[in-house]
C-alpha cells in the first residue's frame, strides 16, 4: 500500500512529536498529531487515517470517548490503545469498543511500528481468505464452489462436507503436482498418525467418486508422497 495514514492522537506533545519524526523517517508513514479527543475526532473526519493510535486519559475529550464517536459511524478503521495505567476497567471498555490492540506506555516509535504490522498483515490475511473462499475452480465439467462447499455438474449439485470441501480446495491449488500427505493432514486434521492417515484416505476415496461424473478426473496416489489432481 501507500504511506500509512497515520492519527496518532497523545496529549504529551513531545512524546508525540518523537514518534512522528522517528516513524515519519522510514518513508511509510504519514501522520497527523492531536492533542486530545476531541481534536482527533476532527481530524478522524479531515484527515482520513488509515490507522488510530490514541492514549486514553486526555483532556476535553477521552481516548474511550472518541473511540465511542468513532465507531459509530466506522467499524472498520483499525484502532491501536495506548495506556500507561494497568486498568481493567478500561481495558475491558476498549475492547468492547472494538479496538484492534492495546500497547503498555512507555512504547518506542518501533513498538507501535511492530503493532501496526501486525495488524495490516492480519487485514491483508482476512482479505485474502475471503478471496479464496468466494473462489469458482472448474474442474475439468465441474465447478467446484469452495465457498458453499459443493459440485456443480450440468446444474446439479453435490454438497460436501467441510472437510472434503477444504481437501478438494488444496487438491485445486496444487492442481498437477503432488499435495504431500503430511501437508494435508497437518492443515485439517493437526496430527499426522495411522489413525487420521486412514481417515484421510477415506475422504479422498470419497472425493473420487464425487468426481466420477467426468472420467477425465483423477486423483492419483503417490505412494509415500500424496496425491496428485489431474484432469
Amino acid at each position: 500500500m501507500d504511506d500509512i495514514k497515520l492519527l496518532l492522537v497523545e496529549d504529551d506533545t513531545d512524546f508525540s512529536e518523537i514518534v512522528k519524526d522517528t516513524l515519519e523517517i522510514t518513508g511509510k508513514y504519514e501522520i497527523f498529531l492531536a492533542k486530545n479527543g476531541m481534536e482527533g475526532y476532527k481530524a478522524y473526519k479531515s484527515f482520513a487515517p488509515d490507522i488510530i493510535a490514541t492514549d486514553i486519559d486526555m483532556p476535553l475529550m477521552s481516548g474511550l470517548e472518541m473511540i465511542k464517536k468513532i465507531r459509530d459511524e466506522d467499524i472498520y478503521i483499525p484502532i491501536i490503545m495506548a495506556s500507561g495505567k494497568a486498568n481493567s476497567k478500561n481495558t475491558g471498555k476498549a475492547y468492547n469498543l472494538e479496538i484492534d490492540s492495546l500497547i503498555k506506555k512507555p512504547y518506542s516509535p518501533g513498538e507501535l511500528n511492530c503493532c501496526i504490522t501486525a495488524i495490516f498483515r492480519r487485514i491483508a490475511k482476512s482479505e485474502m481468505n475471503k478471496k479464496e473462499e468466494n473462489k469458482l475452480y472448474r474442474i475439468g465439467s465441474y465447478t467446484f464452489d469452495f465457498k458453499n462447499h459443493c459440485l456443480i455438474l450440468e446444474g446439479n449439485k453435490k454438497n460436501l462436507t467441510p472437510r472434503e470441501a477444504m481437501i478438494l480446495h488444496l487438491l485445486c491449488e496444487g492442481k498437477g503436482d503432488i499435495v504431500k500427505r503430511k501437508v494435508l493432514l497437518g492443515n485439517y486434521w493437526g496430527i499426522n498418525d495411522f489413525y487420521t492417515s486412514r481417515s484421510l484416505d477415506v475422504f479422498i476415496s470419497k472425493l473420487r467418486k464425487d468426481l466420477n461424473g467426468d472420467k477425465s478426473i483423477e486423483i492419483i496416489t503417490v505412494r509415500g508422497e500424496g496425491f496428485k489432481l489431474v484432469f
